[in-house]
């Protein structure tokens, strides 16, 4: 633990923060609004804050965690998971919002290593455009399974006019997503992954908004990120095959789709790597996560050539 380090974990709500500062054990509160946190960077850098962390909170943090990095704060925004399971081995069952401030506080001397949070408006608003398409893509999905069940014609004709609706919906955002990406300095690396093949539009933009840390990570840290490298299961005698787990969803969930069609459209590079692995007797399951893995492998390392050239 780096005890030199005054650092502060804030629990976001929608309309309070809560804040503890270790290593004092100072605690404060004020409101989630710019005035608030203005106040708050004021008392971070009378108390010596050097480094801030915050969960994701589904949205609410982002002012927070804008105005803070524009105040020169080194800004982490932290997986509200890893900090349960924190707060969960030191004995914190209760679960409050400074019990939570506290733990975040915590988890950040113990992983200080953990990358910055770096403020990107075009990648902010890209998010944004993107959570709600995967949203309305969710939400489609659902009406056409209720179309198929369907029987009275009323409710097929309402379902058949919200699907449309929605169906309209995504494609308004997806043309709002290419024009967002042409006008802004994500175009550059846009422009290098969708020139490889078995990239399209959405897992384009998806690599740009849930994974930036492409063209910077090594391989198998960034495997991880998505949720496609196996992690050793040994102890003992015992050593069980690997097995994946954690990841960003969202990015795992539009690869799995793009290999697919890369498979079905016999990429070289990925189609003989996914044959001989089915060849040698391994099951699907395995064949097409090692063949994601070989994927984001492949864009990562084009990303990192392009960006060093």
């Amino acid at each position: 633990m780096i005890a030199d380090q005054n650092v502060a974990g804030i629990d976001v709500a929608k309309a309070r923060l809560d804040i503890h500062v270790l290593p004092s054990g100072q605690v404060l509160s004020v409101a989630n609004t710019a005035q608030g946190l203005a106040e708050l960077c004021r008392q971070f850098r009378q108390l010596g804050v050097t480094r801030v962390g915050l969960e994701a909170s589904g949205g609410y943090e982002r002012e927070a965690v804008r105005q803070l990095d524009a105040a020169g704060f080194v800004v982490q925004v932290l997986p509200p998971s890893r900090v349960r399971a924190l707060a969960q081995a030191v004995g914190r069952h209760a679960k409050t919002d400074p019990i939570d401030a506290a733990m975040i506080a915590r988890y950040l001397l113990l992983a200080p290593d953990r990358p910055a949070h770096r403020s990107d408006p075009a990648r902010e608003r890209l998010d944004e455009l993107a959570s709600l398409r995967r949203q309305l893509v969710a939400e489609r999905n659902k009406l056409v399974s209720r179309l198929d069940i369907a029987s009275d014609r009323m409710v097929r004709r309402m379902l058949a006019r919200m699907h449309a609706v929605i169906g309209a919906n995504i494609t308004r955002l997806d043309a709002e997503i290419a024009a967002h990406i042409r006008s802004t300095h994500l175009k550059a690396r846009y422009d290098i992954l969708i020139a490889v093949p078995g990239v399209g539009p959405v897992l384009a933009a998806t690599l740009l908004c849930d994974l930036p840390e492409l063209g910077q990570a090594n391989s198998k840290p960034l495997a991880s990120l998505v949720g496609v490298a196996p992690h050793a299961r040994q102890s003992g005698k015992t050593n069980k095959p690997g097995r994946c787990t954690g990841g960003r969803a969202s990015v795992r969930n539009v690869l799995y789709m793009a290999t697919l069609s890369a498979l079905k459209a016999r990429s070289p590079s990925l189609r003989t790597f996914y044959d001989r692995l089915r060849e040698n007797g391994k099951p699907f399951k395995l064949a097409i996560n090692a063949t994601m893995r070989k994927f984001i492998t492949i864009l990562n390392a084009i990303v990192k050539q392009a960006t060093v050239a």
